[in-house]
C-alpha cells in the first residue's frame, strides 16, 4: 500500500529539544494525514490533557500523494486536542505547503511543550531553529509574513502562522499557510498560540522519492481540461440550490431561506473574482481570489460556509461586506465559520441584522480579546445562555451551512460526526441535494437506512484526509483509481478510514464523550433509532462507545 515516508520529528518548544522518531509501522498501516496523525496522538497525547496544556501535541502531517503532479494534492492535515471541541480533532488546509513540508524528509512533526518567549521555529532537513520573536507579539498574519520575507527570505508559502487571535487563544483561532488558507475549524491555532508559537516555517530538498502510478497524470488531465462551475464560482455555487430547498441558514439559523440571495451568491463573488486561484500541482484552480477597487478591499473567497455565516446569517446581502469579513478572519487568524456564527448570536441577541460596522467591529474584538469579544472568543457553546441565544452546535463547533434540517442525512452526520458539526467529515450533502450522478443520490428525507452510507462516506474522507487528497476530487477519483494509485483493494484502503475515524472516537470516549454529545439542536424523524443504526454498523456500544475488543491497532 502506497504510504507516506519518512520519521516523526518530535519538537520539544519548552525544553528547546528534537527527536526523529521511526514511525513506518503507523505508516505503513495508516497511509499519511489525518490518520497517521490520530494515531500518533491516540498514543503520544494523555486522555487528561488540557488542550492549553504543555502536554497537548500539534501534528503537521502529509501523504504520499504530495510526491505526485497530480491535482487535487496540494493540501496537508494538522491534528491536536480542539479547545473549541474539547475532542480530538484534525483540520485540513490546502495552499502550497505540503510540499515544503515534505520537502524536509518527514512524515510527520509534532509540537509539545510551552516556550517561554514567542518563536518562530524554522524545520528543514537540516535541523531546527528556533527564533524568538517578541517583536511579532500581536502581529496579524500579513505582518508576519512580510516578517519573514524581509528578514529570511521564506515565502508565504512555507509557512504555517498564527495571528493575534493564536495567541490570545481564542477557542476558534486558526492556523493560517499560504497566508489566505486555513487550519481553520477547532482552534488548533489556539492550541499553537498556548505554546508560543508565532510561525513555523518548513523547508528542505529531502522529500522522499515515492513512485506514484501514471494514472495521476490522466486525472490531472481531466481537472484541467473539465468546465466545472466551481473553477468560477467556488464553493457558493451551491448557494442558490440551498436557498431554493429551504437549506440556506439565516438570521443565526431562525430562518432557512434568504431574500438577500442574490447579493452573496456565485454570482455576485464571481463578479469580483479578478484571476485563478489554485493549490499546489491543481489544475482544477477552484479557489476565488476577489478584490474590490472601489473599497480597497482584496481577499480570498469567501467560501459557501463564510458567505453563510457572515452573510445570510448575520442578515448581511453585500458580498464586499462579506469580503472584509472574511480578510480580517485570514489577517486576525480566525476560523471565518465560527467567527461569523458567533458574531451572528451576538446580532440576534443584540437585534443588529445587517449592521456592518458592528460586525467588523466585533471580529476585531474577538481577535484581541477585548470588551464583549472576550465573551464571544469563547464559541457559541460557552456563551450562548449569557447572550440568550439558542446553542446552536455539536460537541461545541457551530453549524457549517449545509442545512440538517432539510438534509436529513447531513444533520445525522453532524451529530455523529467526531469533530461535531462539519459539513466535511462526511460530505454527506453531496449526495441529499444531490451534487453527484443520480445513481449516487440518497432521498433528503429521513434518517432511517443511511447509516451504511454515512459510514462509508466518513470512511471515503478519512482515507482522501489520510492520503491526502482534496475532497473535491470526487468527480475523479473512482474506486478504480484509487486501487489504481494506492496499490491496494479499495474496501482495505476505506478500512483505513474506518480505523481512523474509530480512534477518534475511542480518545474522545476517555474524554467522556458518548451518546450524550451526539446531539442536535432540532428534531429529525426517527433519530434516536437512525442512530442505533449507525453504532451498531460501527460496531461500537449503543451508548456510542467503542468497546475495547474494537480499538484498532
Amino acid at each position: 500500500m502506497l504510504h507516506a515516508e519518512g520519521p516523526l520529528l518530535s519538537i520539544n518548544v519548552g525544553e528547546r529539544e528534537t527527536n526523529a522518531v521511526d514511525v513506518s509501522d503507523v505508516l505503513e498501516s495508516y497511509i499519511g494525514g489525518r490518520g497517521v496523525a490520530t494515531r500518533l496522538a491516540h498514543e503520544r497525547i494523555p486522555y487528561d490533557v488540557d488542550p492549553y496544556g504543555s502536554e497537548n501535541r500539534v501534528l503537521f502531517t502529509t501523504g504520499p500523494m504530495q510526491a505526485s503532479k497530480m491535482s487535487f494534492t496540494g493540501r496537508m492535515n494538522c491534528t491536536a486536542v480542539s479547545p473549541l471541541t474539547e475532542g480530538l480533532l484534525s483540520s485540513n488546509a490546502g495552499g502550497f505547503m505540503s510540499r515544503h513540508f515534505a520537502a524536509t524528509g518527514n512524515s510527520a512533526v509534532e509540537f509539545v511543550g510551552e516556550s517561554d518567549e514567542l518563536v518562530v521555529v524554522h524545520v528543514s532537513d537540516q535541523g531546527v531553529e528556533f527564533e524568538a520573536v517578541p517583536n511579532l507579539a500581536g502581529a496579524t498574519v500579513p505582518e508576519t509574513v512580510e516578517y519573514l520575507d524581509s528578514e529570511h527570505g521564506i515565502g508565504a508559502d512555507q509557512t504555517a502562522i498564527i495571528g493575534p487571535a493564536g495567541e490570545n487563544r481564542v477557542r476558534f483561532a486558526s492556523i493560517m499557510t499560504s497566508e489566505e488558507r486555513a487550519f481553520g475549524r477547532g482552534g488548533l491555532g489556539a492550541v499553537l498560540g498556548s505554546k508560543n508559537v508565532k510561525a513555523v516555517t518548513f523547508g528542505g530538498d529531502s522529500a522522499p522519492d515515492i513512485e506514484i502510478p501514471d494514472e495521476q497524470m490522466e486525472i490531472h488531465r481531466e481537472a484541467a481540461t473539465d468546465d466545472h462551475i466551481m473553477k468560477e464560482q467556488g464553493t457558493v455555487a451551491v448557494m442558490d440550490l440551498a436557498n431554493e430547498v429551504s437549506g440556506l441558514p439565516s438570521y443565526y439559523f431562525s430562518e432557512q431561506t434568504f431574500e438577500g440571495v442574490e447579493g452573496i451568491n456565485g454570482s455576485a463573488v464571481a463578479s469580483k473574482k479578478y484571476k485563478k486561484g489554485t493549490c499546489s500541482s491543481c489544475a482544477f484552480a477552484c479557489k476565488l481570489p476577489t478584490k474590490d477597487d472601489e473599497r480597497g478591499i482584496e481577499t480570498e473567497g469567501p467560501e459557501f460556509e463564510v458567505a453563510m455565516a457572515f452573510g445570510s446569517n448575520a442578515g448581511v446581502d453585500d458580498i464586499v461586506d462579506v469580503m472584509k469579513s472574511n480578510q480580517l478572519c485570514d489577517d486576525y487568524g480566525l476560523d471565518a465559520i465560527s467567527a461569523g456564527n458567533v458574531v451572528a448570536s451576538y446580532l440576534a441577541a443584540e437585534d443588529e441584522f445587517g449592521n456592518r460596522e458592528l460586525i467588523w467591529d466585533l471580529v476585531e474584538k474577538i481577535a484581541h480579546r477585548e470588551g464583549v469579544g472576550d465573551t464571544l472568543a469563547e464559541g457559541i457553546d460557552r456563551t450562548h445562555e449569557k447572550l440568550g441565544v439558542e446553542n446552536w452546535t455539536v460537541k461545541g463547533m457551530d453549524f457549517a451551512a449545509h442545512e440538517g434540517r432539510v438534509l436529513h442525512g447531513q444533520g445525522l452526520s453532524y451529530a455523529v460526526a467526531n469533530r461535531g458539526a462539519d459539513h466535511m467529515y462526511a460530505t454527506f450533502y453531496s449526495v441529499e441535494y444531490p451534487l453527484v450522478p443520480q445513481d449516487q443520490a440518497v432521498d433528503p428525507e429521513g434518517t432511517l437506512g443511511k447509516a451504511d452510507t454515512l459510514i462509508e462516506r466518513e470512511n471515503l474522507m478519512a482515507l482522501n484526509d489520510s492520503g491526502v487528497v482534496c475532497k473535491f476530487s470526487r468527480d475523479y477519483m473512482t474506486p478504480e483509481r484509487y486501487e489504481t494509485l494506492f496499490g491496494v483493494d479499495f474496501e482495505d484502503l476505506l478500512n483505513v478510514g474506518a480505523r481512523t475515524v474509530t480512534l477518534e472516537r475511542h480518545f474522545n470516549n476517555q474524554r467522556g464523550f458518548n451518546r450524550d454529545d451526539d446531539r442536535l439542536p432540532y428534531e429529525l424523524p426517527d433519530f434516536e433509532t437512525a442512530l442505533d443504526e449507525y453504532y451498531a454498523a460501527r460496531g461500537w456500544t449503543n451508548g456510542g462507545v467503542v468497546p475495547d475488543s474494537r480499538v484498532p491497532p
